[in-house]
C-alpha cells in the first residue's frame, strides 16, 4: 500500500465498495430462516399460525355462506356441477391458505436461484475483491503538482462528502456538519 494519500483515499471508496457488495450479497443469497439468525423467522411463523387457524375458521364460514347464496334450494346442490364447483373453490382456499407460507418460501427459493445464476453468469458470483491496480498506483504517483490538482478535487469531493458535510439549501447556513 501506497502513502500516497489519493491513493489511500481510493483504496479506502475501493473498500466500502467492496464491503457494501458483499452485504448486498450476504442479503440477497440469505434465506429467510437465517435472516438475523432466525429470531425474525420464528415471530413469522408464529403469526403464520395464528393466522393460519382464523383463515381455515374463515373459510369454513365463506364456503357455507357461498352454499346458501348460490343455491336457495338443496335441489340446485343436487347437481353434480354445482357441488363439483363449491369443493374445488373450498379446496383451492384451504391449500391457500395451510401451504402460504411453503408456497411464499418456494417462490425464495426460486427467485434467489435466479439471482445467483445471473451474477454467477455475470462474473460476480463469487466475493471477489475490487483493488487499485498497481499501473495505477505507480500513475497517481508519478503525477506533478499541477497534474495532480483533479486528483485532490476529486479525492476532496469524496471525502466532504464522506464525513458529513452538506451544503445547506437554506439561507442561514452554507455549510452544516451532521
Amino acid at each position: 500500500m501506497s502513502d500516497n494519500w489519493v491513493v489511500g483515499n481510493l483504496q479506502y471508496a475501493l473498500d466500502t465498495w467492496n464491503e457494501k457488495l458483499n452485504e448486498i450479497w450476504t442479503l440477497v443469497t440469505q434465506t429467510p430462516e437465517t435472516f438475523k439468525g432466525g429470531s425474525i423467522w420464528n415471530v413469522i411463523v408464529g403469526i403464520n399460525g395464528a393466522i393460519q387457524a382464523i383463515g381455515l375458521a374463515l373459510i369454513v364460514l365463506f364456503f357455507l355462506f357461498g352454499i346458501v347464496k348460490t343455491c336457495s334450494s338443496f335441489a340446485e346442490v343436487k347437481k353434480p356441477e354445482q357441488v363439483v364447483k363449491l369443493f374445488i373453490r373450498f379446496i383451492l382456499a384451504k391449500t391457500a391458505v395451510t401451504y402460504g407460507l411453503e408456497l411464499m418460501l418456494s417462490l425464495f427459493k426460486i427467485t434467489q436461484g435466479i439471482i445467483q445464476t445471473i451474477m454467477e453468469s455475470v462474473g460476480t458470483g463469487g466475493l471477489t475483491q475490487s483493488v487499485l491496480p498497481t499501473e495505477m498506483i505507480t500513475a497517481i504517483e508519478s503525477c506533478g503538482f499541477f497534474e495532480s490538482i483533479p486528483l485532490w478535487a476529486v479525492t476532496l469531493i469524496r471525502w466532504f462528502a464522506n464525513n458529513g458535510f452538506i451544503i445547506c439549501n437554506d439561507t442561514l447556513c452554507l455549510w452544516k456538519i451532521l
